[in-house]
């Protein structure tokens, strides 16, 4: 059975910025383990995974519209970020002060 595109697409953000997205882990399990500690960091750290995690859901998104299934592209980027919380779940709180 074919994987679902939106997890590909997942794989694909992994591979390509594994380095990146490593880093970020330790850093998301500092802020998951004492958040006023290590906002700061967080947050700037954060800001640059946010912005690969939303070219790689725009790149999802894109080949779905182009393909004619847009409307579907709300519901295959949750499903994307629903994989994104999997691994960072306090990835929502980048920003907040």
């Amino acid at each position: 059975m074919a994987k679902p595109q939106f997890k590909k697409v997942f794989e694909d953000m992994w591979t390509d910025h594994k380095a990146e997205l490593e880093h970020f882990m330790i850093t998301h399990a500092k802020f998951a383990a004492d958040s006023k500690a290590n906002r700061a960091e967080f947050n700037k750290e954060g800001e640059k995974i946010i912005e690969i995690i939303r070219h790689y859901e725009s790149v999802l998104c894109g080949r779905s519209e182009s393909t004619g299934y847009g409307n579907y592209t709300s519901k295959l980027a949750e499903k994307f970020w629903d994989e994104v919380r999997k691994v960072f779940p306090e990835i929502d709180e980048i920003g907040i002060e």
